[in-house]
């Protein structure tokens, strides 16, 4: 908790926070962090989406290039989440919901390199019906995306009270 403490409460972290004077990098990362999932997810979920049977017309190997975009989002999210997570660690790293956010963002980036492997890599993509695991990719990438999204949300009502040390957000 004392390097919890020294992080939070480091120059980048006060600076970054607004509490110097340059009020507009809290929203800027917390934008870019917005950018970044949209990236990210809304690559995957065209992805996935296409391997569940939507526009099925549209040839699936094109659809690899978006991976760069994927990762792109990835980059952008990590960079942006660790300095939000910086600026409020005792708060973020202490409430479990945010390891329950990390653990599905892990099973959903797994899963996505998994689905490259797997689906991309093979050597029937087109003109042969979708096979069942890459089926069963696409419908993870779905649980595993709507759930960090959903922890990350939750983060703000469920947990330590960001500021307010000692408060615990709570389900009644």
């Amino acid at each position: 908790m004392t390097f919890l403490s020294w992080l939070e409460n480091s120059a980048f972290s006060i600076w970054f926070r607004g509490e110097t004077g340059f009020a507009w990098a809290y929203p800027i990362v917390l934008f870019l962090h917005t950018v970044g999932l949209a990236l990210l997810v809304g690559a995957n979920m065209t992805i996935a989406l296409r391997l569940l049977g939507a526009a099925p017309r549209l040839p699936i190997a094109p659809l690899e290039r978006l991976y760069r975009v994927m990762w792109l989002g990835f980059w952008i999210n990590a960079l942006s989440g660790l300095m939000l997570l910086v600026a409020d660690a005792t708060t973020k790293l202490t409430n479990p919901v945010f390891l329950i956010k990390m653990g599905f963002i892990a099973a959903a980036v797994i899963n996505m390199v998994w689905l490259r492997r797997r689906v991309f890599r093979g050597p029937r993509l087109e003109g042969y019906p979708i096979p069942a695991s890459a089926r069963t990719f696409a419908t993870l990438a779905f649980v595993f995306w709507i759930g960090a999204i959903s922890a990350g949300r939750l983060m703000a009502y469920l947990g330590p009270v960001s500021g307010a040390p000692g408060l615990e957000n709570s389900l009644p």
